[in-house]
């Protein structure tokens, strides 16, 4: 796929209306671009995590595999389904999902059981996963709203690809927090302790109750 950019700005949108990838006019607000936009800042997100946080080659290997999906994301979005294509667009399929889902296995594998919900934080790309990890959560609530807005031309599978990349990217928080989780303690804990740790690796899979909201999928 060539992309060619001559020119930035083009002044097409001073009316508050943009394109989709079918080249037909929507306003800023419209909640597939609202989408795809959270896509883009959750790239940007990764980025940073990828850049400030210094992974290993292994992790930035899946980090820009990562950003890579979240662009294939962002177009999948941009262009609305209709019934045979004469070019058939870029869409999110279920091998993506299955590899984010094999991802999960791999690195949760490695990871001691978890009891408690635990606090963004600890080593700095921790935190910068962790944040890209809210981001994307903000990407899956707004692609749903594209396709609660457009069920008749949004796809589902976008969405449920975002579901999966905050589940990981949970994973990958603890994962790269190799002196333990910083645990939540409700109230504040103990007098003069607001966290507490337990080592992260060590095998086993997290038994924080997966459908609440504060975790990090559904």
């Amino acid at each position: 796929m060539s992309v060619h950019l001559t020119r930035i700005y083009t002044r097409t949108g001073d009316d508050g209306t943009t394109g989709l990838s079918d080249f037909s006019r929507v306003t800023k607000n419209d909640p597939r671009l609202v989408a795809y936009a959270d896509c883009d800042e959750a790239n940007a997100a990764i980025g940073v995590a990828v850049a400030l946080g210094q992974p290993d080659e292994a992790l930035v290997a899946v980090l820009r595999r990562i950003q890579n999906d979240l662009f294939d994301a962002g177009a999948d979005l941009s262009t609305p389904v209709v019934a045979d294509p004469e070019y058939p667009p870029l869409r999110i399929t279920e091998t993506y999902i299955e590899r984010l889902e094999s991802w999960c296995d791999e690195f949760n594998a490695e990871l001691a059981p978890l009891n408690s919900f635990i606090l963004p934080g600890g080593t700095p790309l921790a935190a910068l996963l962790h944040t890209a990890r809210t981001v994307v959560r903000r990407a899956e609530r707004s692609a749903w709203a594209a396709v609660a807005d457009h069920p008749e031309d949004t796809g589902v599978l976008p969405a449920k690809y975002l579901n999966r990349l905050s589940d990981l990217l949970f994973i990958l928080s603890r994962y790269t927090n190799p002196e333990g989780d910083v645990l939540w303690q409700p109230g504040g804990g103990p007098a003069g302790d607001g966290s507490a740790q337990s080592r992260s690796r060590g095998g086993g899979k997290s038994e924080v109750d997966p459908d609440s909201d504060a975790a990090p999928g559904t």
